[in-house]
């Protein structure tokens, strides 16, 4: 069901409102824009420009049940190969 007012361009929809009309999107899609602000980092997975609220929050981990585990539908990773090498556990 469609709301009234509502389109279904997606990204030109975002790109056409108003809110964005001074951005240069080719400008932005070549990367040819500085960003207004850049977070300065002590390395790759510093988080000092988080918010300790949510730095502080207990994790929910994946569970290891392997039963769980093997029954899940892998199928929407088919042709998936990317793994980031520095979350991949060396066993």
């Amino acid at each position: 069901m469609k709301r009234l007012g509502c389109s279904s361009h997606g990204e030109e929809d975002i790109r056409i409102h108003p809110f964005f009309r001074r951005i240069d999107w080719n400008k932005i899609e070549n990367r040819e824009v500085q960003p207004p602000f850049k977070p300065k980092i002590k390395h790759r997975k510093d988080v000092s420009n988080f918010d300790r609220q949510f730095t502080n929050e207990k994790t929910d981990l994946t569970p290891t049940d392997k039963l769980f585990m093997m029954n899940l539908d892998q199928t929407e990773f088919f042709g998936f190969s990317f793994l980031n090498p520095e979350f991949v556990q060396h066993v």
